[in-house]
């Protein structure tokens, strides 16, 4: 006599839960690692192109200040929108420029001089200003 079965037992389905919800907390796992590294990423490609704002000739004169963007650039750049006004207020950062260092000094070759423009704010980057005087 045969006997059929129509159905799982409790044991397998249990099982296959198990497994289930197993490989469903490790997927879980990776999305979120994944999430908060390209927040992480978006910000600092944020941040760094706010940087460029405070490349200009004029930030190098203000060595250990903290500035926000609107300062730096209101002299240079007529801004008239204050909407616009109140974002480059709220970008800031603390300027830190070390002392120009001759590079490439012989005769007859041009003279080459550097400094380096530290940006301190969320997140710190380094910037080198180049000169190059020809003779």
């Amino acid at each position: 006599m045969k006997t059929f079965r129509p159905a799982f037992t409790l044991i397998e389905i249990l099982i296959s839960v198990l497994i289930l919800s197993t490989s469903i907390v490790y997927v879980m796992k990776i999305y979120a690692q994944n999430h908060t590294q390209s927040y992480y990423i978006t910000q600092r490609y944020k941040d760094a192109m706010y940087d460029s704002l405070f490349l200009t000739q004029d930030a190098l004169r203000y060595s250990g200040e903290h500035k926000d963007a609107y300062e730096l650039l209101h002299r240079s750049l007529p801004i008239h929108n204050d909407k616009s006004r109140e974002i480059l207020r709220h970008i800031l950062r603390t300027i830190i420029v070390s002392e120009e260092e001759t590079i490439h000094q012989e005769e007859g070759m041009p003279h080459v001089q550097s400094k380096k423009e530290i940006l301190k704010g969320r997140f710190t980057a380094s910037y080198n200003h180049i000169k190059i005087e020809l003779f």
